[in-house]
């Protein structure tokens, strides 16, 4: 497994780290099935494990705190993420701090996190959503503040709305934050316009979430791809998503060199990218484990295939269906 560093807190993890969105949301999530794909992930040279209390109400964060547990002498990089006090997934231009992350509510979900973790503290702690206009704000930062003097928590980062790269840059500039976490894949190419070279410039991290589009770029989703109707893909993939995203996926098959898979092209395009400290795919399952963390191995992609597959960026700043597909 190739590391790279995370920023300017100079950690060095694993370039490939392990999002526990599903295991915690989506309909046939196993417990010990996710905890053994976890544990693999370790095992495997990954060094970075991105949950959330959202995830499931702390389902996600307690399967993650097995591991951590059964692994004790091992140096493992944990970030998690606070939830708005609206729970309301995005949020929306105009919303106040205080209706999403008053001083009371950012300590009381670090601290429910940390207990369900089983740790002292947490490497990294995000905002899991996020509005420019809160950056100068002094409230968050010194709550913030307190929990690092406290050493509840090592750094601090900002997770985005989904094709919202440019709702972060005023708040980066506050020199405040060590990292964004952000949707980048094929598709999702807009973070490359103003967000990556301004990290760049000043340090930021960049975690890389949902390379492969939901599932739009793992190869196995066809027209009649269906879900329950708790399943929060269902929400995501409408009969007009999931159209066009099959379609999109089709047209990308026609660039696979012999040999490689769609999953295993959408990460190397995300690891090319040298701007981004780690791409954070979800596992769920051993088999997806490993190829997933094989793209390491990998390495980068062809400039050529590179260039082309640049080619299909998909701006969706606006359907009708992304007001609720935020996670």
């Amino acid at each position: 497994m190739r590391e790279r560093t995370f920023g300017r807190l100079g950690w060095r993890i694993s370039e490939v780290g392990f999002g526990t969105f599903g295991m915690g949301w989506w309909s046939g999530s196993e417990d010990e099935v996710s905890v053994a794909s976890l544990q693999l992930a370790l095992d495997l040279g990954c060094t970075f494990f991105d949950t959330a209390w959202e995830y499931g109400e702390g389902r996600s964060e307690r399967l993650l705190a097995r591991v951590l547990a059964a692994n004790a002498g091992r140096r493992v990089f944990v970030a998690t993420k606070i939830p708005p006090k609206t729970m309301v997934w995005p949020s929306h231009r105009g919303d106040p701090l205080e209706s999403s992350f008053p001083p009371g509510h950012i300590r009381e979900y670090v601290e429910r996190s940390l207990q369900n973790l089983g740790t002292a503290s947490v490497d990294l702690i995000q905002f899991h959503v996020w509005e420019d206009a809160w950056a100068d704000d002094e409230r968050w930062q010194r709550v913030i503040d307190d929990l690092k003097r406290e050493g509840l928590v090592r750094g601090v980062g900002i997770s985005l709305n989904r094709w919202e790269p440019w709702n972060s840059l005023r708040t980066i500039r506050t020199g405040l934050i060590d990292s964004v976490q952000v949707v980048y894949n094929i598709f999702d190419q807009a973070p490359e316009d103003e967000l990556l070279p301004l990290c760049r410039e000043l340090g930021v991290a960049v975690i890389a979430r949902v390379p492969l589009d939901e599932g739009g770029l793992s190869g196995t989703l066809t027209t009649g791809s269906t879900w329950p109707a708790d399943d929060w893909r269902t929400t995501y993939f409408t009969p007009s998503n999931l159209a066009a995203t099959v379609e999109r996926a089709e047209a990308l098959r026609l660039l696979l060199p012999e040999g490689m898979t769609l999953p295993e092209m959408a990460l190397r395009f995300v690891l090319s990218n040298p701007d981004v400290s780690v791409v954070i795919p979800g596992m769920r399952r051993p088999d997806r484990v490993r190829a997933n963390l094989g793209a390491s191995a990998a390495g980068a992609l062809d400039p050529a295939l590179r260039a082309s597959l640049r080619e299909h960026r998909w701006d969706r700043s606006g359907p009708e269906w992304a007001v609720e597909a935020q996670a």
